[in-house]
């Protein structure tokens, strides 16, 4: 094992364990290279890794930190790592979307509160009969965030805004060269809101499946 993986083990191991807790200051440097057997140098490696991926805060003039750990913030690192795709996988990010979104559409069906919903029909109403294919998708991102957001399930809303990247790509596509897609989405967009406001949560998933599946559908037959 290199050096540097040694040592984000190493501290790896002190935060599960819960030597290092949420916003905990970690020891000195020397001092905690000297309680893990580190050297300076692969500890301070460790660090930076460690602060990419949002599990330390370096501070400077004021020392590391361990972050809140939430899922949020650890997980924002899956957005970044998705941007690097290739094009004959974005049918996998679909595929994966297609799983978790309608549980989280269903889940959101008993939760969602009314505000909300207004809120969610009342930004389609803004978009008009003819929006441009920049602020549907836009608007989908946002629709589709606040859905799962009222799953109740942070985790799920971060693992879906993860995979939102080469998703966008594919809506945008979709909608530049499928003439029916605009109206198609928001007709799909209501029918959400429906079910919701029914608390169908069955329907609701149906309803998300479609969404997510004519995507995957469009694209698997232009790849």
């Amino acid at each position: 094992m290199a050096v540097t993986d040694e040592a984000i083990e190493k501290i790896k191991g002190m935060i599960v364990s819960g030597a290092l807790r949420p916003g905990d200051r970690l020891p000195k440097e020397s001092e905690l290279a000297a309680e893990l057997g580190l050297s300076r140098n692969s500890l301070r490696e460790a660090v930076r890794a460690l602060s990419l991926i949002r599990i330390l805060d370096v501070r400077q003039g004021d020392g590391t930190y361990v972050t809140s750990l939430d899922p949020q913030l650890l997980l924002e690192a899956l957005s970044f790592v998705v941007d690097f795709h290739r094009d004959d996988t974005v049918l996998e990010f679909l595929a994966v979307r297609r799983i978790l979104e309608p549980a989280a559409t269903a889940m959101a069906a008993t939760r969602i509160g009314e505000e909300q919903l207004d809120a969610l029909s009342a930004q389609l109403d803004a978009l008009g009969a003819q929006p441009s294919v920049e602020e549907l998708v836009a608007c989908d991102l946002e629709f589709h965030r606040g859905i799962v957001r009222s799953s109740g399930n942070s985790v799920l809303c971060s693992l879906l805004d993860g995979l939102s990247g080469p998703t966008t790509r594919a809506r945008v596509w979709r909608g530049l060269t499928q003439e029916d897609a605009v109206s198609r989405t928001l007709q799909e967009h209501r029918a959400i809101v429906s079910a919701l406001r029914d608390r169908d949560a069955e329907a609701a998933r149906a309803w998300a499946t479609v969404h997510v599946a004519s995507v995957e559908q469009w694209l698997r037959s232009t790849l």
